[in-house]
C-alpha cells in the first residue's frame, strides 16, 4: 500500500493535472512527430475555385478536363463548401491570409458582409477595369452588378439574373372561370383572392407573416428595399411603410388570402391539394418544384407579376450568386479565362440553364433555342423566353456590409405589425408601423456609425 502510494505521489509530482490529460498530451506528442516525419502532401494547382453550390460543382467539373487540356500544366483545385461555411470561412483565410482560393463564389445575401472596413482590406479584387475594358459590362444585365458593388467598385460577377413571377395552380383557377394571366395588377389579384379564399382550405398565395422573403420581393418590385445606392439606410422610407401597409392585411384579418406553409413535403401536399394556388417563382425554384411536386405537372403555369400601379414593373428578384476573384489569386489572366468558360460561354449556359432552369445574366445568350422550348410541366409554356423577357427589368438590390442585419431587423418588424393588427386591427396601425420600421432602420444606422469606413 505504501509502495503504491509512493508511485502515485511520484506521478502526481511530475505531472499533477491527472491520467487522463496525460494521455491526451502523450498521444498529441505522438501525432506531431509523426506528422513531422511523414508530412501531409499539399495539393499543388495553378487555380482554385470554392463554390457553396453543388449545381455548380457539377457543372464546373465537367469543364475541367477540357481547360486543363487546352492550358498544358494547369492545374485547377475545385471545391464545394458549405454556404453556411462559406463566410467564416473565407473571411478567416482572408485575414490570416492562409488557404485563400483564387476564386470564390459567394451567395447575394452575404456578399455585402465582405464589402466593410478599407476597400484595401476587402480582399477581393475589383473587377471594373476588367469588365469595363472588356466590354462585358454591357453585355450583361446591368442591375446584376449592384449587389456586388461598393464604393463605385465591383467585386463580383454575376451568376444569374432570377427575376420573379408568379406560378399558380392553372387548372383551379380555370374551374372557377378565371384566367389570371389577364391580371395585370396587386389590386386585381387581391379582389380575385378575396373571392376564391377559403379560410382554413384554401389560400389566393403563399404569403408570410413572419418570414420576410416575400415582403423583400415586393419592397424590390416597388423599386425599394434595404440600402440606397449609396448605402444608405431606406427601410423605413414612404414606399417601405406602405407596403408594409398594404401586405399586413393579406395575411391577418377578416380579408386574409395568403397564408405561409413552408417547404418541404408541406409544400407539396399544399400544392396537390390546392390548399396554395400562387406563389411568387424566381427562375431557379421552377427546377424545385418541377422535381419535388410531380404530380401537378401540366397544371401549373407562370405570369408576370400584378404590378402595384398601372405601367408599373411585373417582376422583381429573389436569390443570387457572384464570383469574385481575390487579392491572392497570381495568375490573373488564367482566372479570367477560367471565368469565360464557366460563366460566359453561351452552349454551356444552355445546357445548365436545362438543368436548372436559372437565366444566365449574358444576354447574347438568350437566342438560343433553349430557351424557346416548351415545357409540359408549365401547360407548354417556354417558361425560358417568359423569364427573358422580364430580365431587363430586374430591379437592383443595392447592399452594405449590413445587409443580414438588414433582413433580420426587417422580418423582426414583419411579426411585430402582424401581431400588433392580429390584436388591433386598423386602429393605430398607420402609426405602428412607421414608428416600427424606424425602429428597424434606426438599429441598423447605429451599428454603422461604429465602421469609420
Amino acid at each position: 500500500m505504501d509502495s503504491k502510494k509512493q508511485k502515485s505521489g511520484y506521478f502526481s509530482d511530475i505531472f499533477p493535472f491527472g491520467v487522463a490529460p496525460f494521455i491526451i498530451f502523450v498521444l498529441t506528442v505522438i501525432s506531431f512527430l509523426w506528422l513531422a516525419i511523414h508530412p501531409v502532401a499539399r495539393k499543388k494547382s495553378s487555380l482554385s475555385l470554392w463554390t457553396f453550390a453543388d449545381l455548380h460543382y457539377k457543372a464546373y467539373k465537367k469543364l475541367l478536363p477540357s481547360f486543363e487540356e487546352s492550358h498544358p500544366g494547369t492545374k485547377l483545385d475545385l471545391q464545394i463548401v458549405h454556404i453556411s461555411a462559406v463566410t467564416s470561412r473565407l473571411r478567416s483565410a482572408l485575414w490570416a491570409g492562409i488557404d485563400v482560393p483564387d476564386m470564390v463564389e459567394v451567395e447575394i445575401s452575404v456578399a455585402g458582409s465582405f464589402f466593410c472596413g478599407p476597400i484595401e482590406d476587402i480582399g477581393l479584387r475589383d473587377l471594373s477595369p476588367w469588365l469595363k475594358s472588356s466590354g462585358l459590362y454591357d453585355r450583361m444585365v446591368e442591375t446584376r452588378f449592384a449587389p456586388y458593388t461598393n464604393r463605385g467598385k465591383i467585386f463580383g460577377l454575376p451568376h444569374d439574373v432570377h427575376p420573379v413571377m408568379l406560378a399558380y395552380r392553372r387548372d383551379i383557377f380555370e374551374k372557377q372561370g378565371i384566367d389570371l394571366s389577364q391580371v395585370k395588377t396587386w389590386d386585381e389579384f387581391v379582389e380575385i383572392g378575396k373571392r376564391v379564399t377559403i379560410p382554413g382550405e384554401r389560400y389566393m398565395i403563399q404569403f408570410s407573416q413572419s418570414n420576410r422573403a416575400h415582403i423583400e420581393v415586393l419592397l424590390f418590385q416597388r423599386g425599394g428595399g434595404y440600402f440606397d445606392k449609396d448605402g444608405n439606410v431606406i427601410l423605413d422610407n414612404d414606399l417601405a411603410v406602405e407596403t408594409m401597409k398594404w401586405y399586413i392585411p393579406l395575411v391577418t384579418g377578416t380579408e386574409r388570402i395568403g397564408n405561409d406553409i413552408g417547404g418541404g413535403v408541406v409544400f407539396t401536399k399544399s400544392l396537390e391539394d390546392g390548399y396554395i394556388l400562387s406563389f411568387l417563382c424566381p427562375d431557379w425554384m421552377t427546377k424545385s418544384v418541377e422535381t419535388d411536386v410531380p404530380r401537378v405537372a401540366g397544371k401549373m403555369a407562370l405570369m408576370p407579376l400584378p404590378s402595384f400601379e398601372s405601367g408599373g414593373r411585373h417582376t422583381s428578384t429573389m436569390g443570387g450568386t457572384m464570383l469574385g476573384i481575390t487579392e491572392n489569386c497570381k495568375n490573373i489572366e488564367l482566372a479570367r479565362e477560367f471565368v469565360e468558360v464557366i460563366y460566359l460561354n453561351r452552349d454551356d449556359l444552355a445546357d445548365r440553364f436545362r438543368e436548372t432552369n436559372i437565366i444566365p445574366p449574358l444576354r447574347e445568350a438568350w437566342d438560343h433555342a433553349v430557351f424557346s422550348e416548351k415545357r409540359p410541366y408549365w401547360s407548354d409554356q417556354p417558361i425560358g423566353k417568359l423569364y427573358i423577357d422580364l430580365a431587363d427589368d430586374v430591379p437592383p438590390q443595392y447592399t452594405s456590409p449590413y445587409v443580414g442585419i438588414a433582413k433580420a431587423k426587417l422580418g423582426e418588424a414583419l411579426s411585430s405589425c402582424h401581431a400588433y393588427y392580429s390584436k388591433n386591427g386598423e386602429n393605430g396601425f398607420d402609426d405602428f408601423v412607421r414608428k416600427r420600421l424606424k425602429k428597424a432602420a434606426d438599429d441598423i444606422r447605429r451599428i454603422q456609425r461604429r465602421n469609420p469606413f
